[in-house]
């Protein structure tokens, strides 16, 4: 999976980027276990997806932030 700009990431709902982050995790679990037994041709998709990972939660946090900051106007 390639990474994906944040700006691209933005655009996408919230439960899009909970599914990918749950993909991403998958996939990195599965690198891990090629890593550990001595499969993996590409040892920089561990960090690569890792890095994806904390993009992807980032993006989240910010639009959780957001979300609060919204309904604490809404409310005041």
């Amino acid at each position: 999976m390639p990474t994906t700009k944040p700006s691209e990431l933005r655009k996408l709902s919230v439960a899009e980027l909970q599914k990918r982050i749950r993909d991403t995790k998958k996939e990195l679990m599965e690198l891990r276990f090629q890593a550990s037994i001595g499969q993996l041709e590409k040892n920089h998709r561990v960090s690569e997806a890792r890095r994806e990972i904390a993009r992807m939660m980032t993006i989240l946090g910010e639009k959780a932030e957001k979300h609060r900051a919204q309904e604490g106007v809404e409310h005041a």
